[in-house]
């Protein structure tokens, strides 16, 4: 790319964060953010002020002490999809899950939704946390028993497919939860659908949260788990006074309120695995400083197994460093997170679908002439489709990766 030093560079509507003695720079539009050396944010400050280039690497050198290759870094931006190109057009955000919306999400003004995530909100949920504990501990027969409280009437099959949406809508609520604290800050998000190995998760793309500083990005990354406990503390108060008989609601209503405790008491433990993409292990990675922690967990996984390749021990030596640090240890937690991950599924998922196959053996028992045999086959699709889609979902990325491995570069 020839670029003349005379001429002027206009630049994407770009957001820059200090981080360190480096420069978070990024499209919040596409979603495209990269780490750069700070004498790279002196660039594109110049040149987004509308400097030549000549004025730019001027301005550059003074500052670095030494010449700067501006016509190459402009050239690397223009790569990045950050320079305009004067097309004027929507460019939609690289996609980050295999089902996803295209758009970010507006909607909901910052002024209405900004109390909810305030300093006073804030210790309100932390308080309700504490008491989401303390009833488990002082209380436990309210503690779920997925086995029986994972279904609300006496007909199984039915129940199962009540399950389906129940479910579907606690995630659903839990992913607004982020949106609307992104929304707090003033920021934009979108709702996805992807795979933690064998569940399928509906995932809010924050990714516009790295346009803000570090101090700010906590609110929407725990706004699902603030309303889970909200939630989750709204059903244990209700079961409290069921319990103690200052409510004398009929014995549906409980089980209503027992299913809901085990579904959002599931997903705030599933939360809480920071060895998957969760939203503490979100958390953890701003805490540290991380750009690409999953990333540069897996090549150092691969370098210990003695499976890095030369092109993968070069990325991963320009991997940042605070990346490296955490990878030497979260390579570790994430490959005993096995152990959690199948803990939990065999405590809050595996009772479920047991019930569930044990009652449909019963049904399908009576032969495919029967209306039992069908009712007992489609309740069972209805609760493990989503296994099932998970499943495809894993198949897919593996099928895409030999693909890729095999395929010779052009």
């Amino acid at each position: 790319m020839t670029t003349s030093m005379t001429r002027t560079v206009r630049l994407r509507p770009l957001s820059m964060v200090a981080e360190g003695d480096e420069v978070l720079v990024g499209d919040p539009e596409t979603g495209t953010f990269v780490t750069i050396p700070a004498i790279g944010g002196v660039v594109i400050t110049a040149l987004q002020r509308g400097a030549t280039i000549e004025e730019v690497a001027a301005e550059a050198e003074a500052a670095a002490g030494q010449p700067v290759d501006v016509p190459a870094f402009v050239a690397t931006l223009a790569e990045l999809g950050f320079v305009d190109d004067g097309s004027g057009g929507h460019r939609d955000a690289v996609r980050t899950a295999p089902i996803q919306g295209r758009r970010w999400l507006l909607g909901v003004s910052q002024r209405l939704v900004r109390p909810l995530f305030g300093r006073v909100a804030w210790t309100c949920y932390a308080v309700l946390a504490l008491f989401c504990v303390g009833v488990f501990v002082t209380r436990p027969e309210l503690f779920p028993t997925p086995a029986r409280d994972a279904f609300l009437l006496g007909d199984i099959g039915l129940s199962a497919v009540l399950l389906v949406p129940l479910s579907m809508l606690t995630m659903a609520l839990h992913e607004c939860g982020h949106w609307l604290a992104a929304r707090a800050i003033g920021l934009r998000a979108r709702f996805g659908i992807d795979r933690r190995m064998m569940l399928l998760v509906f995932e809010t793309d924050l990714t516009q949260l790295w346009s803000v500083p570090r101090g700010k990005r906590y609110g929407p990354l725990l706004g699902g788990m603030a309303i889970d406990v909200v939630l989750l503390s709204v059903l244990l108060a209700a079961r409290l006074l069921v319990h103690a008989g200052l409510w004398a609601a009929p014995d549906r209503v409980d089980a209503v309120l027992a299913t809901g405790v085990y579904l959002k008491l599931a997903g705030l433990l599933w939360q809480c695995m920071i060895f998957l993409r969760t939203d503490l292990y979100a958390v953890l990675v701003n805490l540290l400083g991380c750009h690409n922690l999953w990333r540069v967990k897996t090549l150092m996984l691969n370098k210990a197994f003695r499976r890095l390749t030369a092109q993968q021990a070069e990325e991963l030596s320009q991997a940042s460093a605070a990346d490296r640090r955490a990878g030497r240890w979260f390579r570790w937690v994430w490959l005993a997170g096995f152990v959690g991950v199948c803990s939990w599924f065999a405590v809050f998922v595996l009772p479920v679908i047991a019930v569930v196959l044990d009652w449909t053996t019963a049904r399908v028992a009576a032969g495919p002439l029967s209306t039992q045999f069908w009712y007992g086959l489609v309740c069972a699709t209805l609760l493990l489709g989503p296994y099932l889609l998970a499943a495809a979902l894993a198949v897919k990325e593996y099928a895409q990766r030999n693909f890729a491995r095999t395929t010779p570069n052009s």
